[in-house]
């Protein structure tokens, strides 16, 4: 996620206001260590212009 976004010359907080979240949560998604809802998976997806799933890698 965050080469989509660097890709795309998004800072942290600019991500996080285009999907409506806080910077923390962006960072958190970036570390991994926060799953996204479905919705806010598809809006990060959607704002960098990608699949969910080029996105996210979801384990079980």
């Amino acid at each position: 996620m965050k080469e989509l976004r660097a890709k795309y010359d998004l800072t942290q907080e600019e991500l996080a206001n285009k999907v409506g979240v806080r910077r923390e949560t962006i960072v958190f998604l970036e570390r991994g260590k926060y799953n996204p809802s479905l919705k806010l998976a598809y809006d990060v997806a959607k704002v960098l212009e990608s699949k969910i799933e080029e996105v996210f890698i979801f384990e079980d």
